[in-house]
Parts: structure tokens; sequence; C-alpha cells
């Protein structure tokens, strides 16, 4: 699958708006057909640094799509723009 149709969340193990996020992620990616790549930002400082106080975030390449809550209509907006 392209990177174009890979999300990144910016995660933490112990966050639950973290886990709730995921959780809501997961049916827009199996409908959308994207992949998601979860990254631990505690296991990256220079990530937690930038990070910290927004996880979780939902990342196109390094551009923010939403934080805290998963933004539906955002993520779909981002699929229709890439086609």
């Amino acid at each position: 699958m392209s990177a174009e149709r890979q999300l990144t969340v910016l995660s933490r193990e112990w966050c639950h708006l973290c886990h709730d996020l995921l959780d809501a992620l997961e049916p827009l990616q199996r409908e959308l057909g994207f992949e998601v790549d979860v990254v631990d930002v505690d296991a990256f400082p220079a990530l937690e640094a930038v990070w910290s106080e927004k996880v979780p975030v939902v990342l196109a390449g390094e551009v923010e799509i939403c934080h805290y809550f998963l933004d539906e209509t955002a993520v779909r907006a981002h699929f229709q723009r890439i086609g």
C-alpha cells in the first residue's frame, strides 16, 4: 500500500483517548482501505517534545488531520483529496 494510503497515529500505551481514537478509526480504515501506523510518542523523545500535549494525533505524512478525538469528516476529506 502506498504511503498516501497510510495514516500515523501518535499514541501512548496508557492513554484511554488513544485507545478510543484507534477503535473509532478501525471502521473507517476498513471502509476506505488505508493502513494505520501506531507510534508510541514516549519511545521517541523528539516526537514527545513536539506532540506531548496533543496526543493522540492523526497524521497524514507530516500534516495533522486531528488530535484528541477522531474527526471522521477530516479523515474522509483527506482521502477524497488524494483520490
